[in-house]
C-alpha cells in the first residue's frame, strides 16, 4: 500500500452509527484516526444505501432523537460520497451468501468496495475469515489495526 496516496476508503456501517447517536463499543481511537485523515485531506469516505438502511434497521430497534438523526444522515450525505454496487457486485455478494456467509449487507459493502476500487474499514473478523477461507480478495479489507499502522507512518497531526 502507498503511503503517500489519497486513501479512498468504503465505511462498515459501525463507523458511521455515532453519527446518527449510535455509541459503538472501542471506536472512539479508530473515528479519532478517520477524522485526522480527512482533516489532513488524505482520505475520501464512501458509502452506500446499505449502509443507511443497515443504520435505519438499528435505530428501528432503539429509542432516538429524531433532531440527532436528522443531523447525522444529513452529514453523512454532504461529508462522504456515496457508491452504488454494480450488477456484478449484486450477483457476486449473492454466491457469497450462498457459500455460508449470513449477512448479506457486509457482503454488498465488500463487493462494492471491489468494484470501485476502494478499500472496505471493517472490524468484522467472521467477514475477514470467510473471505479468507473462500479465497476471496482480501487486498481491499482494511482493519483498525491496518488503520493505525498507515496513520502513523504519515506523520500527521
Amino acid at each position: 500500500m502507498n503511503y503517500s496516496e489519497k486513501y479512498k476508503v468504503l465505511l462498515d456501517t459501525t463507523y458511521l452509527l455515532p453519527i446518527v447517536g449510535i455509541e459503538v463499543e472501542n471506536l472512539s481511537k479508530t473515528l479519532a484516526l478517520l477524522k485526522k485523515l480527512h482533516d489532513s485531506n488524505m482520505a475520501i469516505y464512501y458509502y452506500t444505501p446499505f449502509n443507511i438502511f443497515e443504520i435505519l434497521g438499528k435505530l428501528s430497534k432503539i429509542e432516538y432523537d429524531r433532531r440527532l438523526v436528522e443531523i447525522g444522515l444529513r452529514a453523512i450525505e454532504e461529508k462522504f460520497k456515496l457508491a452504488y454496487p454494480t450488477l456484478e457486485g449484486y450477483i457476486k455478494a449473492l454466491e457469497l451468501r450462498r457459500k455460508g456467509f449470513r449477512d448479506l449487507i457486509d457482503l454488498l459493502l465488500y463487493t462494492t468496495s471491489l468494484d470501485h476500487g476502494l478499500l472496505f474499514l471493517t472490524r468484522d473478523q467472521d467477514l475477514i475469515d470467510f473471505l479468507k477461507d473462500n479465497n476471496e480478495v482480501l487486498d481491499n479489507i482494511l482493519t483498525e489495526g491496518l488503520l493505525f499502522e498507515i496513520v502513523s507512518k504519515l506523520n500527521i497531526g
